[in-house]
């Protein structure tokens, strides 16, 4: 059973080179600036202010890396979009993200964070490239679904299952969630518990 309570901020980097060794299991967290992803990895660990969170977009701007065991950890990747930041850093965080979802072979699974009341952004459907590229697990999180209707959210779910399997890898799934009513939370904790643990025993 993995302790999310137990993570731990490990490091800030900004380049693949100066992460940790790359052995044992990671999942990383990735989204839109503003989707969601901060709150999210604070929700699953039960620490509020584990990642740090804000108003602003793009607060995020290197990969974070927080430690559960010496073989565990979770990975905050930089927000992606309308972040008011300039075109070089932009370029550079685009560079970082996908050097390291493609290269790092501890990584086990994604975890892409988008808000549910809007379709999916280019720099999303980049992101589902990547993981079916390396036929890597991908759980698809549908942040905000507290604010739609039972019929809403359940239009939304269908809408966006049924992209993922005419466009995308089977490998990919989703999840109404919500970082404010929990929904969804023992879902996501269960998904993530497994590709951890994916490679342990």
């Amino acid at each position: 059973m993995i302790h999310f309570s137990q993570a731990e901020f490990l490091m800030s980097c900004t380049k693949l080179s100066q992460m940790p060794a790359d052995t044992g299991n990671e999942i990383a967290f990735v989204g839109r600036s503003n989707a969601g992803k901060s709150s999210t990895l604070n929700l699953i660990t039960g620490r509020k202010k584990l990642a740090f969170t804000s108003k602003t977009p793009g607060r995020t701007q290197q990969i974070n890396i927080f430690s559960i065991t010496a073989e565990q950890r979770l990975i905050d990747l930089p927000g992606y979009g309308y972040a008011k930041v300039s075109k070089s850093m932009k370029l550079g965080w685009h560079y970082l993200i996908n050097q390291y979802l493609r290269q790092r072979q501890s990584l086990r699974g994604l975890i892409l964070i988008v808000d549910c009341r809007h379709d999916l952004k280019a720099t999303d459907r980049q992101v589902l490239e990547w993981a079916t590229g390396r036929h890597l697990p991908l759980l698809l999180l549908l942040n905000k679904a507290d604010k739609l209707s039972r019929n809403q959210q359940f239009q939304q779910m269908r809408n966006f299952q049924q992209i993922l399997a005419k466009e995308f890898d089977t490998n990919s799934h989703c999840q109404l969630f919500s970082t404010l009513s929990k929904l969804g939370l023992d879902s996501a904790k269960q998904w993530a518990e497994e590709k951890l643990t994916s490679h342990f025993d």
